[in-house]
């Protein structure tokens, strides 16, 4: 079962892959987007979970196609003969080779948008090179911006760049491409890369920067942690606190709660950091975390717990929120963004690769047999 939201009736081929591509088609599915996911018949590789279990690929459908062989290739075309959507993430080059790269399949659907998802981009010296997330931002200036002044820097996970700069890049272009579709009959490609998704997401940076407001070192400014008001410190009982209280008014309420005797004037006095660092750092060790957490609790002054993956799970704010849920006994984040016309059902479930492969297959006028037969595609056993 798939939820229902803005984009009903809009149908997406993925090509299966890892990360930033799965994600953004399962963006797309939780937008109630048809997604039909292409597996192959020994797997994408690096997959985080289990086919059933992987997150990635909820709200989907499966076939499994081997796309090496021209009837399985026939039958891709075929698929993409009434889609909407086609989202793939090679290395350039790769979907012309096995003949469905964009003029393969706009031969038959001049409107489709072909979604490309890679790292360094479809161009340039880089772009047949190998790489993942870390990779990426590097090269952006965004990982020399995050970590420690006195240490190496940080990996964000694989949120700022597969993710914030790959993933939600495609999904905004394939948007704003199926717009333009809707009015001109016509498909195009776009081209997301994480190398250039994550240089955007860096606009404020870049604009602080050019304007003398922020200095190219780590830890030192307004929001890698160089201030003493917009900081983690760590509590008595060793969990931390995470504090944002940037605006005056914000940061007073902080210093009265916190309880420490701080003129709110000299927020800003750079020269005073070191010490208003030390005295706050001091004032957090004097309770545990949680102790903290209930002073600031529904407060002005911008203080947060820091919160493990499962903790925030029962946090009343992301309960409340349905932010993070549990699914047949694990953990996974709820549908965002929300609206008002499409009421949340909850997570769907992730396909085993290829239950579907009959089904849509046989919709798009394809001798099934004749593929299951030669093995050019595969139908995952029907439970009992």
């Amino acid at each position: 079962m798939r939820n229902s939201g803005p984009l009903d009736g809009v149908q997406v081929i993925e090509l299966a892959g890892i990360g930033p591509g799965p994600f953004a088609a399962m963006l797309l599915a939780d937008l109630g987007a048809d997604v039909i996911r292409i597996d192959r018949p020994t797997g994408a590789g690096l997959a985080p979970a289990p086919p059933t279990a992987d997150v990635l690929n909820r709200g989907k459908r499966s076939i499994v196609l081997d796309l090496k062989r021209p009837e399985a290739v026939e039958a891709l075309l075929a698929l993409t003969a009434t889609a909407d959507v086609l989202v793939e993430g090679n290395r350039p080059g790769v979907t012309e080779r096995l003949g469905v790269g964009p003029e393969d399949v706009w031969a038959r659907n001049p409107r489709l948008v072909y979604g490309r998802m890679t790292g360094w981009g479809q161009d340039g010296p880089w772009a047949q090179a190998a790489g993942h997330d870390i990779g990426y931002i590097a090269l952006t200036g965004a990982l020399h911006a995050i970590g420690p002044a006195d240490g190496p820097p940080v990996p964000p996970l694989n949120l700022l760049g597969d993710f914030g700069g790959g993933s939600t890049y495609l999904v905004i272009g394939i948007l704003a491409a199926l717009t333009e579709a809707a009015r001109t009959g016509r498909g195009q490609v776009v081209d997301a890369a994480i190398l250039d998704g994550t240089s955007h997401l860096l606009a404020a940076i870049h604009a602080m920067l050019g304007s003398g407001r922020w200095t190219d070192r780590r830890g030192a400014n307004m929001l890698d942690g160089g201030t003493p008001y917009y900081a983690v410190y760590a509590a008595a009982d060793g969990g931390h606190l995470a504090v944002g209280a940037l605006e005056p008014t914000f940061y007073a309420e902080f210093l009265r709660l916190l309880g420490v005797d701080e003129d709110p004037a000299r927020q800003h006095d750079r020269d005073h950091w070191p010490e208003l660092r030390t005295t706050i750092a001091a004032a957090f060790a004097t309770r545990t975390r949680d102790e903290w957490a209930a002073v600031f609790a529904g407060t002005d002054a911008c203080v947060a717990p820091v919160l493990g993956l499962t903790e925030a799970a029962a946090h009343p704010q992301v309960a409340a929120r349905d932010s993070v849920v549990e699914h047949e006994g694990r953990l996974q984040p709820g549908p965002a963004p929300r609206f008002s016309g499409h009421p949340v059902a909850g997570p769907a479930p992730s396909p085993t690769p290829g239950a579907h492969s009959w089904e849509v297959l046989a919709a798009a006028g394809v001798d099934v047999d004749a593929l299951l037969a030669s093995g050019a595609a595969v139908q995952a056993p029907v439970p009992s």
